[in-house]
């Protein structure tokens, strides 16, 4: 089997080199990472300039742009056969909810489903970053299943991995996403060159995170599984807009 690897916390985050290590014993793995942190940099594509590939001492491979363009560039023009698997992770946090529309972790995945290759984002969710050891064996005993049961189609799927040891999971559960409220106010301070600059606020507490989101799964210690969609279009306001239109 062969998985290309990927994340949005850059090439040395240590998620990335747990799941490397935890998966290179079932699988042929290929890390494509980006050089940097790009957080929050969602399914955008660097169009402005060239990107550039480079290895580092570790194997893995990184390059100068976004996770988009990671996966993008492993799969159309680096890896010389498509891989059987994307996965972008293990993320330090949470990427439930709204968090999606956001996250360059679940945009690597995105980009690989949109490839047409099934794909999975993978989040730790919690803040201390203790248990990346966790997620790397959910994610192992998802790889097994496919190996024995592959999906019948491409598919996109958000995992939302307790930040507890592994025997401390209460199960997996389908999920779909929750939501949050609003975010926080940017903060507003002063640079050392007197210029006024914002930093954009936290986001927001949860505000659906009833039975069958993944906010309350994670919240009863499961594995929270969400498979995802890319068709943005609002079917139940087609007919309301095109009464409107032609009214």
């Amino acid at each position: 089997m062969r998985i290309l690897l990927s994340n949005d916390d850059g090439y040395f985050a240590p998620g990335l080199t747990c799941l490397t290590q935890a998966l290179s014993s079932m699988a042929d793995v290929t890390v494509v990472a980006p050089e940097r942190d790009r957080s929050g940099a969602s399914n955008s594509l660097t169009l402005d300039r060239p990107l550039i590939l480079r290895k580092a001492p570790s194997g893995y491979y990184y390059v100068n742009g976004t996770p988009t363009d990671c996966v993008h560039l492993a799969v159309t023009g680096m890896m010389p056969e498509m891989p059987d698997m994307v996965i972008s992770g293990i993320n330090h946090g949470a990427n439930m909810g709204d968090d999606t529309v956001y996250s360059g972790t679940v945009a690597a995945a995105t980009e690989g489903f949109l490839l047409g290759v099934p794909s999975l984002a993978v989040s730790l969710a919690g803040k201390s970053a203790s248990n990346f050891e966790t997620a790397a064996r959910v994610v192992c005993d998802i790889v097994a299943r496919c190996l024995r049961d592959p999906f019948p189609q491409p598919i996109l799927l958000n995992i939302n991995v307790p930040d507890v040891p592994y025997e401390a999971l209460q199960g997996t559960a389908i999920t779909r996403l929750g939501k949050r409220h609003k975010a926080e106010p940017v903060v507003k301070t002063v640079n050392p060159r007197g210029e006024t600059v914002y930093w954009v606020g936290a986001a927001g507490a949860a505000q659906d995170a009833g039975i069958g989101t993944d906010f309350h799964a994670v919240a009863q210690n499961q594995v929270s599984i969400t498979p995802l969609q890319i068709d943005l279009t609002q079917y139940a306001q087609i007919e309301g807009l095109n009464s409107w239109l032609h009214a």
